[in-house]
């Protein structure tokens, strides 16, 4: 008989058992993980039961006409229509002061302030400005712009005061997002002959635009949701406008705002459907879903375009 022809049977194929402090370890992890899900859980639960309780409560008052009528019979009857378009005119002025002042503020403190004892204030400054109550930053505006520039209580000076209190979130996002490009990029361009600023324009900004963009268009949920700022400073009790013009506010004006609205019909309104304030909250949520939705599908397609 050949030998060589011979069945050979197969190594039996290896199996490595885990030691014990090995399978203490995994024990341990597993454990981890399951108290940490057990937290998410804890933390959704509770929300989801407040949006479900709210929905539930204000779905059957909303309707077309609920957002496009002006509030009727001392707000107990009529729509939002004027608190949902000052709502709209406050982030629009808020927003179009803060990004770009504050986009440009922190390209100048990444990408061109030296490392000294002044930008080290500056960012102290802007870490600390970010962390002031909503209180503190209304009577600010009251004082600066309702009272020292002669403002009065309007559409703009409650936009300012929005600004500067979301202005150093803005930076600090902007310059997380800029922070985030590999500086291998810029030496690259400045080895071939490009300015800094031209780095900066055809480089850095490019490739940083999905975090800038991001971190400002979640401001906008917040300056939507803010009500002590403008209550002081702009945001008015009660306030007609023609229905259904975008543009019935001017910006010298006080208007109403779905924040406020809020306020006014949970606590100073007597006789309000039981239903008002969840229709109204529900109306604020969901706007300001759909603008963090909209961040998140703008980040997504950002950066499936990026090249790194």
């Amino acid at each position: 008989m050949n030998p060589a022809a011979s069945p050979v049977a197969s190594p039996a194929p290896l199996r490595f058992r885990a030691t014990p402090p090995v399978r203490r370890r995994l024990w341990q992890e597993r454990i981890a993980q399951a108290v940490f899900a057990a937290m998410v859980v804890l933390m959704l639960l509770p929300l989801l039961g407040i949006l479900g309780y709210m929905v539930v409560q204000g779905a059957p008052l909303i309707s077309w006409e609920f957002l496009t009528a002006n509030p009727t019979k001392g707000m107990t009857e009529g729509g939002i229509w004027s608190a949902l378009l000052g709502t709209i005119w406050l982030v629009i002025v808020s927003l179009s002061v803060s990004a770009p002042i504050g986009v440009l503020a922190a390209v100048y403190l990444n990408e061109y302030a030296k490392d000294n004892w002044f930008t080290r204030i500056v960012n102290l400054a802007v870490l600390n400005l970010a962390g002031v109550p909503s209180i503190v930053h209304a009577l600010f505006g009251l004082g600066a712009f309702v009272l020292f520039f002669g403002m009065g209580r309007s559409i703009l000076a409650a936009s300012l005061t929005l600004a500067v209190m979301t202005m150093p979130v803005v930076i600090t996002a902007t310059r997380e997002a800029l922070g985030a490009v590999p500086m291998s990029f810029r030496e690259a361009c400045w080895n071939v002959g490009a300015t800094r600023w031209q780095t900066i324009r055809r480089i850095v900004l490019p490739n940083s635009i999905s975090g800038i963009l991001t971190g400002v268009i979640l401001e906008i949920s917040r300056k939507a949701g803010e009500t002590v700022p403008i209550m002081f400073t702009g945001a008015v009790f009660f306030r007609a406008i023609p229905e259904g013009d975008f543009f019935a506010y001017r910006i010298t004006d006080q208007c109403m705002a779905l924040s406020m609205h809020l306020y006014t019909v949970t606590t100073q309104v007597t006789g309000a459907p039981e239903a008002l304030p969840f229709a109204v909250a529900t109306v604020l949520i969901v706007a300001i879903i759909l603008i963090n939705a909209t961040s998140i599908v703008v980040r997504a397609w950002l950066r499936s375009h990026r090249k790194w």
